[in-house]
């Protein structure tokens, strides 16, 4: 299986919609989550980058699409979509970000598979699992970075992970589950495999 470096990424564009989005080629991963589960962290780990994706004290700031190219290879992307679910964002921009969420999972085609980050403590909100249903819809893969393990003592981290394997039983055959900590570098070796796989595979014309 092709291994990609995933230093290498550097940012590509901004979109406020799908339309705007460079075109549907080649493959990406798309990285989803509510606001403060962590997950421009989680990027910025993998990718060992301090600023990739850009981090806030104010969660859900970020309402754009945001691609990234692993180097010169713009047919490989990462997605950082936005950031949904935080209270101080009105609702009419929640339900904006929603509508533009669902769009994208439905129709993107070079989309082959969704990094939905959940913080350990707090899996499986309402939005992670209508993340989840739609996922299901189009037999999306996805697998779920339990983030911020190293809040947690061992056995208690291990004990969530089972709870939410548990939970979703139903969708095994699409939904893979780990433990990440962005503080300590946990997870990044599996998580990048799991990548490797999605954007190593065939391609959507």
């Amino acid at each position: 299986m092709a291994q990609f470096n995933y230093q290498t990424a550097r940012f590509m564009t901004s979109a406020p919609t799908l339309a705007h989005c460079p075109p549907d080629e080649g493959a990406e991963v798309a990285f989803a989550g509510r606001s403060n589960a962590g997950k421009s962290s989680a990027i910025n780990t993998l990718t060992r980058q301090k600023a990739l994706a850009r981090t806030s004290r104010t969660p859900g700031r970020t309402q754009l699409i945001n691609l990234f190219s692993l180097g010169d290879d713009t047919t490989r992307r990462l997605v950082d979509l936005p950031g949904y679910g935080y209270a101080k964002v009105p609702e009419e921009v929640k339900r904006e970000w929603q509508r533009h969420l669902a769009e994208y999972l439905r129709a993107r085609r070079s989309l082959k598979g969704v990094v939905l980050v959940m913080d350990v403590r707090h899996p499986l909100t309402e939005f992670d699992q209508t993340l989840l249903g739609w996922a299901d819809e189009q037999e999306m893969p996805v697998h779920i970075l339990l983030t911020k393990s190293d809040k947690l003592k061992s056995g208690a981290a291990k004990s969530a992970l089972q709870q939410v394997r548990t939970r979703l039983r139903e969708w095994e055959d699409l939904v893979s589950i780990q433990l990440f900590s962005s503080l300590k570098r946990e997870g990044v070796d599996e998580v990048s495999r799991r990548l490797d796989g999605w954007l190593a595979g065939p391609e959507s014309s």
